[in-house]
């Protein structure tokens, strides 16, 4: 849920529960006073749902943390989100590329896996060498490509 969703919503919910309270709680406000009330709470939990969501995008991985892993003998039936589900089981996964023929749209047989840097090492060993879908992958990580090829 984005940030500004979660800032009207609890916007809303503090409105619905300033009225009932100063509706049916007896007690005597002026609606300046109210405003300003609301107001501060809204504040309040405006700046709680902000700290949440930093805390939460701590495990997003940035440019600067993350590698990219080489995948090969892929199954030419494998999909992007298997791939991804596999690999999920060992680490922080950020995006999966798998290869297409540029003229048939057929699978290549591999890919590459944008990974949390601190997982690669650990990615490679539990998965080099091991079978996904009757195949037996090869994981490394990917070699820089020349911008010539």
């Amino acid at each position: 849920m984005s940030s500004k969703l979660k800032t009207l919503i609890a916007s809303i919910i503090t409105s619905i529960i300033g009225f009932v309270v100063i509706q049916y709680g007896g007690l005597a406000v002026s609606p300046q006073m109210s405003f300003v009330i609301g107001a501060l709470i809204t504040g309040f939990l405006v700046f709680i749902l902000d700290t949440v969501n930093e805390e939460s995008d701590e495990e997003t991985i940035t440019d600067e943390n993350k590698t990219t892993l080489y995948v090969g003998n892929l199954p030419y039936r494998a999909n992007e989100i298997a791939v991804k589900e596999h690999f999920a089981q060992y680490g922080n996964i950020e995006s999966v590329r798998l290869m297409r023929d540029r003229k048939t749209g057929k699978r290549k047989g591999f890919g590459f896996v944008e990974v949390a840097a601190s997982d690669a090492n650990s990615i490679i060993s539990e998965l080099n060498d091991t079978e996904f879908q009757e195949r037996t992958l090869k994981v490394r990580l990917a070699k820089e490509r020349n911008k010539e090829e």
